[in-house]
């Protein structure tokens, strides 16, 4: 394959604009700590919550098809909550990695930037 002129300019992303990365470590620092003082708190409280319920209309239908549909009910709930609160737990984590992912790549690019010096024909000198 070769390439036999440049594009026609205002490449780069889909407005046609130079491409741009920005990134919010506060926000993703924010967003983290939401899911751990929030969200995961609130979700396994809430399945306490129906799993109590659950349980209790589970033994008011003692002998009943019902119990058992109830009780499969509630081995499918408690599934799907460790899902969930597996899930929220990974993106608490990832958030909180991204954000350290990019802050140490600025300060590598940083430190990059600062390690070029322009050359001059005076240094010859």
């Amino acid at each position: 394959m070769r390439l036999n002129q440049l594009d026609g300019g205002g490449g780069g992303g889909p407005s046609g604009g130079a491409p741009n990365l920005a990134t919010a470590p506060a926000k993703k620092k924010a967003a983290a700590n939401t899911i751990e003082t929030e969200l995961e708190p609130d979700t396994a409280k809430a399945a306490k919550v129906a799993d109590a319920a659950t349980t209790a209309a589970v033994g008011g239908f003692e002998g009943w098809a019902t119990a058992a549909g109830l009780k499969t009910v509630e081995t499918t709930w408690d599934s799907q909550v460790k899902s969930l609160l597996a899930r929220l737990s990974s993106e608490k984590t990832a958030l909180r990695g991204t954000a350290v992912a990019f802050g140490q790549q600025e300060l590598d690019t940083r430190a990059r930037i600062a390690g070029v010096r322009p050359t001059s024909s005076i240094e010859r000198y």
